[in-house]
């Protein structure tokens, strides 16, 4: 049986350390392009980008020379964000794109994605594929039959245009200084441009790697550096991305952060001013009850998927829908791209602010977000938390108590021995009370 090396975004560990070792991503290479070349491309061609870690010149030149030795020609962009890779690999007719990333992890981390030909990510079947191809021996192909390796010139100038082009040309973003913070990351010569070129004053911070410094007290995980950068620089927002730029935060002037979930509003709302129909948006299982109830009293649809951007493109397509997101950020316009694009999603939240000449308090007055309250209980190796009985009682007294005032979610970690009890409800103190009363029967 093949080891599963994928999990809900790629592969993901630390440097050094299996999976992300350059022996593993020489293997790996392979096995992708020998799946490749099985389901019909007789010359495939992928294309390769990365974040601004150390380690991504190491993984590159591995799986360079995997694809290489099973006949798949390779572009390189260099760094570029994820929804760049994403978006080339469709406008260069590639058969794959593959993006060297670890995200929001610090730099002692790496990972790998991979992109469709439609710039799509791709489903679980193409994955088992690559695991299965992983434990197959090599099949190197003869010197004539070698994949070849060329640098795409200009990657970030035709990103930067494609993102440009999200931004209506009826609307101009001058008057408006901004900060931008890339995180050291992808996006670090792709955001000031965009904003730049499209008329706004811009101040850039995290805008300096160093291959050691993405995420590293900057980018939208840790949005602290850019409310002081908004204050000092009397900017009017501020704008932040994650380490490969799938995610952002946007602040206003007073300093006020606004997450995923009130963004996804905020797109929404902007879209029906214009007389657009919206049947429906997507969240997950996180998304505040305050978004869903505002989208519903504006006869939109609210759907919640399982957490994960991937989940909630999956519903998004499965319904023939647009809009869709999460509270950390991610957030999706399938008209606008096949994959979440944090500068795509910054451009489409400063469009509703420039079309309306409201700021986002205004826009989302009446939005007030529900309080949560999260209690992570430790549980003993094999403990059945759904079966029992104490805590079903519990669950179903606190659901009735709440009524329509808020709701319950009680998930297990993925990675740890916890369960996680999460309520939210219209009152601080009552989400606290009823979090606790069912923490306690799982401790107990």
């Amino acid at each position: 049986m093949s080891r599963s090396y994928f999990g809900t975004d790629g592969i993901r560990g630390t440097v050094g350390q299996s999976p992300i070792t350059p022996d593993f991503m020489l293997r790996l290479g392979h096995a992708v392009g020998k799946v490749l070349r099985r389901n019909g491309a007789a010359r495939p061609s992928v294309l390769i980008g990365k974040d601004t870690r150390i380690s991504g010149y190491m993984l590159e030149s591995s799986l360079e020379a995997g694809f290489a030795s099973a006949g798949v020609d390779v572009w390189l962009t260099g760094p570029l964000p994820t929804p760049g890779v994403a978006y080339l690999t469709r406008a260069l007719r590639q058969d794959l794109g593959v993006v060297i990333s670890a995200s929001h992890n610090p730099f002692a981390d790496n990972g790998i994605k991979f992109f469709s030909a439609k710039g799509e990510k791709l489903p679980d079947a193409w994955e088992i594929a690559v695991e299965q191809a992983l434990e197959e021996p090599a099949a190197w192909v003869d010197s004539a039959n070698l994949g070849r390796a060329r640098r795409l010139q200009d990657a970030r100038g035709r990103y930067i245009e494609f993102c440009k082009a999200s931004f209506s040309q009826e609307l101009s973003l001058r008057g408006l200084k901004l900060v931008v913070d890339a995180a050291h990351g992808a996006a670090y010569h792709v955001a000031p441009d965009v904003l730049h070129e499209l008329g706004a004053e811009v101040i850039s911070i995290g805008c300096s790697p160093d291959g050691l410094n993405i995420n590293d007290g900057v980018g939208a995980t840790s949005p602290a550096a850019l409310v002081k950068a908004v204050k000092e620089h009397g900017a009017h927002y501020g704008i932040a991305l994650d380490g490969d730029a799938d995610r952002l935060q946007f602040v206003d002037a007073a300093g006020r952060l606004y997450n995923g979930d009130e963004l996804l509003y905020v797109m929404v709302a902007d879209r029906l001013a214009q007389g657009q129909r919206v049947p429906g948006a997507v969240g997950t299982l996180m998304t505040n009850m305050a978004v869903e109830l505002a989208l519903k009293k504006r006869d939109v649809d609210f759907v919640r998927a399982k957490v994960g951007d991937r989940y909630v493109l999956e519903e998004l397509v499965s319904r023939g829908w647009q809009l869709g997101g999460e509270g950390s950020g991610h957030l999706l316009a399938l008209d606008k791209h096949t994959t979440g694009d944090g500068m795509v999603s910054a451009l489409l939240v400063l469009s509703a602010i420039c079309r309306t000449g409201k700021s986002l308090v205004e826009q989302l007055e009446g939005v007030t977000l529900f309080p949560q309250t999260l209690i992570n209980v430790r549980m003993q190796p094999g403990q059945d938390w759904k079966g029992n009985a104490e805590l079903a009682r519990v669950q179903a007294e606190v659901t009735a108590e709440l009524g329509d005032r808020g709701r319950v979610l009680i998930r297990a970690s993925g990675t740890e021995p916890l369960l996680r009890v999460m309520v939210e409800a219209s009152d601080a103190a009552l989400a606290q009370s009823c979090a606790e009363r069912m923490a306690a029967t799982v401790r107990a």
